[in-house]
């Protein structure tokens, strides 16, 4: 069992259609993974096995004009049948790289405060900033 761990450009679209289960959190949509990847700015690493794709890590670099340009890692997923293998921390050491690559100076990342194996995984990067922080977010449909 080989992995490979494979940035994805627009016009990859076909490679993530062949996904174990529970890597995204909906069906994979053609029409807005191509959207998602022709988008400057926006990033998209994937574990693939045999063909098939077991993680996904996404990210969007964010500039302000008062701050640092940051890299938020939006999404991380690996298929329960992989979980516990490194494959997240691989994933996400290849979009830290691609965030110094685009001049990002800061990553960061947040989950749900129970999502125990993600926090370990967050807090055990080399890279921390400091402790987690409290978060609170609204969601608002348009």
């Amino acid at each position: 069992m080989t992995m490979e761990i494979r940035r994805l450009e627009a016009g990859d679209d076909a490679l993530v259609m062949q996904v174990a289960d529970n890597v995204f959190d909906e069906p994979v949509r053609p029409d807005r993974l191509a959207a998602y990847l022709s988008q400057s700015g926006h990033f998209m690493v994937v574990a693939i096995i045999d063909g098939v794709v077991v993680g996904q890590c996404a990210a969007v670099i964010h500039r302000h004009p008062d701050k640092v340009t940051e890299l938020y890692i939006d999404e991380v997923g690996v298929s329960p049948a992989f979980q516990r293998q490194g494959i997240a921390r691989r994933m996400l050491d290849a979009m830290f790289e691609i965030g110094r690559e685009n001049g990002c100076e800061e990553a960061w990342v947040g989950t749900e405060p129970d999502n125990v194996a993600a926090r370990a995984l967050y807090a055990s990067r080399k890279e921390p900033h400091g402790p987690a922080e409290d978060f609170v977010m609204y969601v608002h449909r348009l």
